[in-house]
This record gives C-alpha cells, structure tokens and sequence, in this order.
C-alpha cells in the first residue's frame, strides 16, 4: 500500500515498506512529477527520467499492493511527529492528479478489478473504478450526505475533540466531514479484507480543503485554525496506520501540503477544435511528410515477404507446367485393372 499526502512546498513520506525506499535529504521534488514517484514506486514506468535521488530502486519484485494519495491544501507544513516522518522540499506547486497512474492499474490489472478511488469532498467530485464501487458504495460524498453523516451514530464527533470548532458552523463541518471521509474509508475496507491481499494494486486520492476554508474564515493566526491543524494531523496519522496495517504494512504512505497552486506555471492547453492557423509556416517548400522511425523497418518486412511469396508462385507455376503427366502422376502410370486389383 503506498498512501501519498501533499503538503505545500513539502513532500512527506508517512509510511513505507522495506520494498520501497525513500532516502533521508533536503532534495527538492518538483510538484508536476509527484504522480512519476507515485508510479515508480508502484513498480510502473513513466514517460520521462526521473533524476531525482530521493526514491531509490528498492525490491523490483515487491511492489507496494496500494497508493493512497492526500493532498490538504490551505496551509504550507503540517507538525507532524519527527522520526518516523521524511519530508522533501516541494517546489512549483502546480496542480496535479493521479490520472496516469490510474490508468496503468487499469491497462495492466483490467481482469483482476484493482480497487481505484478518486475523491474531493469540498468539490462533489468522486471517481470510483472496479471493486470501488461495491466496496464505498455508502461512502458519503456530496456535501448534504456528508453533512448527515456527521450526525448519525460512530461518526467523528464522538470521539475527535473539537476544542474551538463548532457544530453550527458549516465550515467547521466542512473540514470535520473530511475527517469522516477518512474515518470511512478505512471502516468500509477493513469489511474487504480481501481486497488488500489479492495480486493488483489499489489506488486512493484524496483532496483536503477543509482546513484551507477555516484559514479563510477564521485567520491563520487563529484559534480555530491552529485546533484544525492539530486534529488533522492526529487523523491522517491515524488514517495512515489504519490503511498501512489494512494491507499488512505493504504500502507507502505519502503527504504533500499546498498552501495554494501556482497557476502561472501551468501549462496552458489548446481544445483539438481550435482551428489551426500557421502564422510562420515552419517551410515554404511542399516538402513530403515526416514518417514514422519504424517506417523502413515495416517497409522491409513487407517487401521481403512479398518478393518471398512471389518467388514461391513462380517456382510453383513453373514446376506444374513442365509437369510429365506420364512420369510425374500415378495416375497415368496405373490403369483401370490394376487400380481394381489393388
């Protein structure tokens, strides 16, 4: 299982197994190539290098069976416990997802219905792929279920303490809705054991903004802020137990906060129905089309087995035409009383 949290400009590792190896040191990881280490780690390729040191080969042949992935926006460093926690700077914060990564459990694992399970809570936005569906399918995930599910019976508030939060405010329920998402999670797939020992790896994303919507309404210097800071790291270290001894410790448990994106780094995109218009031609000249690297070596094969297979027709026709019937065929040497006798 590999759980995967963001935390703004700090990449953290919360749990690991001793398939995977996460090196102590202050080496920055880029925020676009987040999903690149998730994959790795998973045993999977990636269409660029990754030269960073941070992530170290570890077993090939032991992958992690999960990836959980949390991102909490709102605030640029959690005080998570020292020692049993490596953090990495993060630089260029840019919004990502776990897009390619489920899509590699999906062409590869597509017969064994890996578990994939994409959330926002604060956005209504869920995602959900294979065993997924049966396994949440009470998952709260628009804002009135979660909101009801508060207030219903084993929910967090009976045992989270509040402090400053309230129960009438509803950003106070936002963030505490969140929690119950985690609590949840866990609950419901620990009813799956099964699921967490089968041969496909799962895949968990999580976004948090909860705590970012109390730093708006009450102030980062705030009491209520500093209280949701602290019950947040208190359930996703749990949340990270939880889910890392689900899958009997084989999982890597990740966290990365952003305190907010920086969208002039993203890439802008153009739709495919954009017209095209070539301002500067890159030639003048009708020059012929670019082909594939491929091109010749699937031109060589096609004609090399079209000059074989002529070749064959002409030995063939040349052979059956200066054909003996009275040497070449039985059947001209044997008459109608001896092919009765015999």
């Amino acid at each position: 299982l590999l759980v995967t949290c963001v935390l703004g400009n700090e990449f953290s590792i919360l749990r690991s197994p001793g398939s995977v190896v996460f090196r102590n040191g202050n080496w920055p990881i880029p925020g676009e190539r987040i999903p690149d280490v998730a994959a790795l780690s998973m045993g999977f390729s990636v269409k660029e290098d990754l030269s960073w040191p941070g992530l170290a080969v570890g077993n090939l042949f032991h992958r992690p069976r999960a990836t959980v992935m949390v991102m909490v926006k709102g605030v640029d460093k959690l005080a998570l416990p020292p020692g049993s926690v490596i953090s990495y700077p993060l630089e260029n914060a840019v919004p990502f997802s776990l897009d390619s990564v489920a899509n590699s459990i999906h062409s590869l694992f597509s017969e064994e219905t890996p578990v994939v399970l994409q959330l926002a809570p604060s956005e209504e936005r869920v995602y959900m792929v294979g065993k997924a569906n049966s396994v949440f399918e009470d998952l709260s995930v628009t804002l009135r279920q979660l909101r009801n599910r508060l207030f219903q019976e084993n929910s967090v508030f009976s045992s989270l303490p509040l402090n400053s939060l309230s129960r009438n405010n509803e950003v106070d329920l936002l963030f505490l809705s969140e929690l119950q998402v985690l609590h949840d999670i866990s609950s419901l797939l620990s009813r799956h054991k099964h699921l967490a020992k089968d041969h496909s790896p799962d895949l968990y994303s999580l976004e948090l903004a909860g705590l970012d919507e109390i730093g708006k309404r009450y102030g980062e210097d705030s009491e209520q802020f500093r209280d949701a800071s602290k019950i947040l790291v208190d359930a996703l270290q749990k949340f990270a137990d939880d889910m890392y001894n689900l899958y009997g410790g084989n999982a890597v448990v990740e966290l990365v906060t952003v305190k907010s994106f920086d969208t002039s780094l993203v890439r802008k995109t153009r739709t495919i129905l954009e017209a095209k218009q070539a301002k500067n031609p890159a030639s003048p000249y009708n020059l012929a089309y670019k082909y594939n690297f491929e091109y010749s070596v699937v031109f060589n094969m096609v004609l090399w087995i079209m000059i074989a297979l002529a070749l064959a027709v002409i030995i063939t026709s040349y052979n059956i035409w200066n054909m003996d019937p009275g040497y070449d065929s039985i059947i001209y040497r044997m008459t109608n009383q001896k092919i009765r006798m015999d």
